[in-house]
């Protein structure tokens, strides 16, 4: 940490700061424990001054993220992958990444580990996730019309996201895996889902509807009450899963009971 400008030492040697308590208390708390923690009405400006004077850049990487997506939304750019990448690089290991209701719209975002991420309620649309691990907190975050070819998102927790329109198809063949994933309510309408894997997932309540799920594997999946209307769902294995309540109107090819056991 560089101390500089004006600060003067009394007669034991200890540095006078002459700087705002308001403002040095979220920088002490950072340097404790490595996280960005700015209580109400603490302006951020004001803590990223305090960060720059003292030469904190990972924390100064941190308030500028934070500063831009405070902003109203008619000022809230989305933030590049350039940026992201570097506010990564800037957290510590062990400390949580919390991206909640940030705005990555039309960002490349592909092949990064973004695994453990906090994204909830983030806008993620026309992203770019293809081969990316995504095993993060996904819940109410809005996915429409991104790429997800290939993505990783193995037991991933995606409670209520909107993933419409969206690709999951690669063209190499490497399936899109979401296997254990809780995707409750999500809604996937006229995504293209072919092969995509689903085992043992949880799409209680999800709406698939005209969804592509040729070659799918949804062993062992919870459908319940799950809206598949319109879905082609030719050579789909869904043996061991529950479809108990879910809607298969306007099927573009028939189901063949020994497709299901439950």
């Amino acid at each position: 940490m560089l101390v500089s400008g004006g600060n003067k030492q009394d007669h034991k040697g200890a540095f006078l700061i002459d700087r705002s308590p308001e403002y040095f208390e979220p920088i002490l708390n950072y340097l404790h424990h490595g996280q960005l923690i700015v209580n109400d009405g603490i302006n951020l400006l004001g803590v990223l001054e305090e960060a720059r004077f003292f030469g904190i850049y990972s924390l100064i990487e941190h308030l500028e993220v934070a500063i831009k997506n405070s902003q109203p939304l008619e000022y809230h750019s989305p933030i590049s992958r350039k940026e992201f990448v570097r506010f990564l690089l800037a957290t510590p290991t062990m400390s949580e990444r919390r991206c909640q209701g940030f705005n990555f719209s039309g960002a490349d975002l592909s092949r990064l580990d973004l695994g453990y991420i906090n994204f909830k309620m983030a806008n993620l649309s026309h992203c770019n996730l293809a081969h990316a691990i995504l095993c993060s907190d996904l819940s109410g975050s809005v996915l429409d019309c991104a790429n997800l070819q290939g993505v990783k998102m193995l037991c991933s927790h995606a409670e209520g996201a909107s993933l419409k329109l969206c690709n999951f198809e690669d063209p190499s063949g490497l399936k899109a895996n979401l296997e254990g994933a809780n995707l409750k309510g999500v809604d996937m309408e006229g995504s293209q889902t072919t092969g995509i894997n689903l085992r043992v997932a949880t799409l209680k309540n999800a709406k698939l509807k005209n969804c592509n799920l040729r070659g799918a594997t949804l062993a062992g999946t919870d459908l319940e009450k799950c809206d598949l209307s319109g879905c082609d769902l030719q050579e789909v294995n869904l043996r061991g899963s529950n479809v108990k309540g879910a809607r298969f109107e306007e099927m573009l090819t028939p189901l063949h009971m020994s497709q299901s056991v439950r």
